[in-house]
């Protein structure tokens, strides 16, 4: 494929150098993630409404994060689909503001709800003095900290700082990077410090010492001492690794482009480089279940039992294991 260019026409669409064919297996791509996203997320939301003993402040997080998936899937997979079978954006300029506007409103949400997981996988394990303190309003404050960044950043180019526009493969709207003046450098700064390197930052430093407290514990054999029943060591850390990793496999791109376009000539960024960045950056949605959710013991089960119709009573489900150790009921 070749560097895409855009060609404005009369009616206001913009067209790309994409070839329809090229413009489907894109659709394909979303249609599929979409529905696979969809449907695991609501999975884990009738997870939460079946099981009331998953409901703890926790968990909350989670229910949130599966929020911001099917948010991306249910608005942006679709519109972005249908304006990849239509060959051009489709929803004017309007739509484009609105998608743009809610893909990286989900997306800064997601990045900071990742984070909270994080600060609470670190204050259970390495600092329970403090874990142990945290209630319900803290974990909302937490919780809405992540939302109102969200709201902040995805609202600022609609208002002025910086822009949205279709990208170069002209099926889907971003964040103008083609415009690479003063107000976009600015603006992508910003958020890729706030968004994006303090997020992970965060990340690596509680999962470390995570990591480093559990090593400690074992090897002075007293795990009982911190009334966490954690099955393997081993599957802390790795799922320690995969949470950095996949954030960074999802954003890296994304940020990768925005540097480029900021400090260099934005017209040499190629396009498949210009549809790779979105659809990494959207692919969280349908992995965070399997990482966040599937990969825990407690949800495992829960799953399996409401897939199997199960009522409450025949399943046992034990408490105190990974991701949910924090048992502040919702309630409180």
């Amino acid at each position: 494929m070749e560097t895409a260019v855009l060609n404005a026409t009369g009616d206001g669409e913009t067209h790309s150098a994409f070839t329809q064919t090229e413009h489907n297996i894109v659709a394909a791509y979303l249609i599929t993630a979409g529905v696979i996203s969809l449907f695991s997320n609501i999975v884990v939301l009738l997870m939460f409404v079946k099981f009331k003993e998953l409901r703890n402040a926790t968990n909350a997080i989670i229910i949130n994060l599966a929020f911001t998936d099917i948010g991306v899937a249910g608005i942006g997979y679709p519109m972005s689909a249908a304006s990849d079978l239509h060959g051009s954006w489709k929803f004017g300029y309007v739509g484009c503001q609105i998608y743009a506007a809610l893909n990286i409103f989900f997306g800064m949400a997601s990045i900071g709800l990742l984070t909270v997981v994080a600060i609470d996988r670190y204050l259970t394990i390495c600092r329970p003095d403090i874990g142990q303190k945290m209630t319900a309003k803290s974990y909302t404050t937490m919780i809405l900290t992540a939302w109102i960044n969200a709201l902040f950043w995805s609202s600022m180019p609609v208002l002025g700082w910086a822009s949205y526009a279709p990208d170069p493969t002209g099926a889907t709207c971003t964040v103008n990077w083609r415009n690479n003046d003063a107000s976009f450098v600015s603006f992508t700064m910003s958020v890729i410090a706030v968004n994006f390197v303090i997020p992970l930052s965060v990340m690596f430093y509680c999962y470390y010492n995570v990591s480093v407290t559990m090593k400690r514990y074992k090897a002075s054999n007293c795990l009982d001492s911190i009334n966490i029943d954690w099955s393997d060591q081993m599957d802390v850390t790795k799922m320690s690794v995969v949470m950095i990793v996949m954030f960074l496999v999802a954003w890296s791109p994304y940020s990768i482009v925005c540097l480029w376009a900021s400090f260099g000539d934005p017209l040499k960024i190629s396009a498949p480089m210009a549809i790779i960045a979105p659809l990494f950056a959207k692919s969280s949605t349908f992995y965070n279940p399997c990482i966040y959710v599937i990969a825990n013991k407690k949800f495992r089960r829960a799953i399996s039992g409401m897939m199997r119709c199960q009522s409450r009573q025949r399943i046992t489900i034990n408490n105190q294991v990974p991701m949910t150790t924090s048992q502040v009921p919702l309630t409180q």
